[in-house]
Formats: structure tokens, sequence, C-alpha cells
């Protein structure tokens, strides 16, 4: 018989997909600690369940115009910071997505973020980001530019879509049927998907620029108007990727 510690490194190490055989195996072992992870197993599964009703859920617009052939979430993120750029995403899953855990990406961990974009850059069909830098945002203003950077990603993706999904925006100058969704990142697993895909790339550029210009924080706050990023502001003056229509309340 297997010990205690035995079975508890092998309930560590096995997948969630893999509970019910383990459920199956220590149901009838009567040892407290067996016990407890039997139950906390089963707690696992409970979850899942209802993680893949939430999915499915989610799924609601895809299974609505899933007829109308390629489906592509798409949406930004970054328009409100004070510097750097505005970031979208475009998305295309498969039918019958098999991802779990994609949300508004708001909503989800920094660490859950970059495991959901592996796993999307794995299992789209297509995926791809538009960039507007913030030169260009002070050029044409923050709107057209984000219609900008999302004309981009629709344009890098590998396959055509058939339909687009948008959080709450209809993009101009793009012959593609669209259907905006308000609040679109929490109502659609393709928005969602985009939101991710849109979130983690730009989070990864703020990075290398916080590695540029260190006295602004841009690792923590990635270009957003924190306490610490007007106070530098006001110290160091702007740099090269502040958004000049966005500071000028801000410095002299």
């Amino acid at each position: 018989m297997k010990s205690i510690s035995e079975i508890t490194s092998e309930f560590k190490n096995t997948d969630i997909k893999d509970m019910e055989a383990f459920i199956s195996e220590y149901a009838t072992d009567e040892r407290g600690g067996v016990v407890k992870l039997v139950l906390n197993a089963e707690k696992k599964l409970q979850a899942l369940s209802k993680e893949k009703e939430r999915i499915y859920a989610l799924s609601e617009f895809e299974r609505k115009y899933e007829g109308c052939g390629l489906i592509c979430g798409i949406d930004e993120v970054g328009r409100g910071p004070l510097a750097g750029p505005v970031v979208a995403g475009a998305v295309i899953l498969p039918k019958d997505c098999d991802i779990l855990y994609i949300n508004d990406s708001k909503k989800l961990s920094e660490k859950m973020r970059d495991t959901l974009y592996d796993e999307i850059k794995e299992k789209a069909v297509a995926c791809a980001v538009g960039y507007a830098s913030s030169e260009r945002i002070d050029e044409i203003n923050i709107l057209q530019a984000t219609y900008e950077a999302m004309r981009e990603a629709i344009s890098k993706l590998s396959v055509t879509p058939d339909i687009l999904l948008n959080d709450a925006v209809t993009i101009p100058q793009v012959n593609i049927r669209q259907v905006p969704i308000i609040k679109g990142d929490a109502k659609s697993i393709s928005i969602g998907a985009a939101s991710i895909f849109a979130k983690v790339t730009r989070d990864r550029l703020m990075l290398e620029y916080d590695k540029q210009f260190p006295e602004y924080g841009f690792a923590k706050h990635v270009g957003y108007g924190t306490a610490q990023h007007i106070e530098a502001l006001k110290k160091y003056g702007p740099c090269p990727i502040h958004r000049r229509t966005f500071i000028k309340n801000f410095i002299g």
C-alpha cells in the first residue's frame, strides 16, 4: 500500500483532467489524509465543471455567428496611459475552443495572463497585434490611433476573418462585417482572448521601456498616471514615449 506522502505527491502531480482516475483509485482508502486528498480532488473537479460552464456561456456570440465563417475577436489595451503605445489584439479561435480561464484581461493575474497568452498563441487559428505609437496618438488623437492599431492587427492575421466581434466599437475603413459588443471582453471568448493578447504584448513592451527610462517606473504602472508616475514626470520631464497631449496638465 502506498504511503500518504506518496499519494500526496501523486495528487500534486496529477493534472486536473486526470482527477477522476485519482478519485476512483483512492475512494475506498479510509485513512484520514487520503480522504482529505480525495475531497480536494472532488472540489477541483467541481471547479473545473463550473469553469467549463462559464466558458460555454462566454462563447454565446461565437455560437450565434458560427455559420458566418471565421470569427475574430478585437480589443485594445492602453487608451488611458500617459506613455507608451496603444496596442490592439486580433484573435481567431478554433471552433469548440478548449482554452479555459479566458476573461477580461483586467480580471486576471499577470501569471494567468502570461499562461493564457502562450496557450492562445499555440491554439489560435490566427492571432496578431497592431500598434499606434505615442507620437501617432498625439498626431491623430487616441480614438483614431486605436482604430489604426486595430486595422493593423487585422491586416497582420495569417487568414482573413469573415466577421469581427469588437469590444464596443465599429472600426472605420474595414470591409468585414462587424459586431460591436459593449463590455465585450467579459462577454465574448474571442474578444477576451484578444484583450489578453494585447495586454501581455503591451506590458512586455513597457518592461523594455522601463530599462531605457528607469526613472519613471514603467515596470510598475505600464504608463498609467499613478502618483509615482506623475511625480517622476514633474521631476524629470517627459521622455520620448510620453504622449504630449496627455501630459500637458502635469508639466509646465
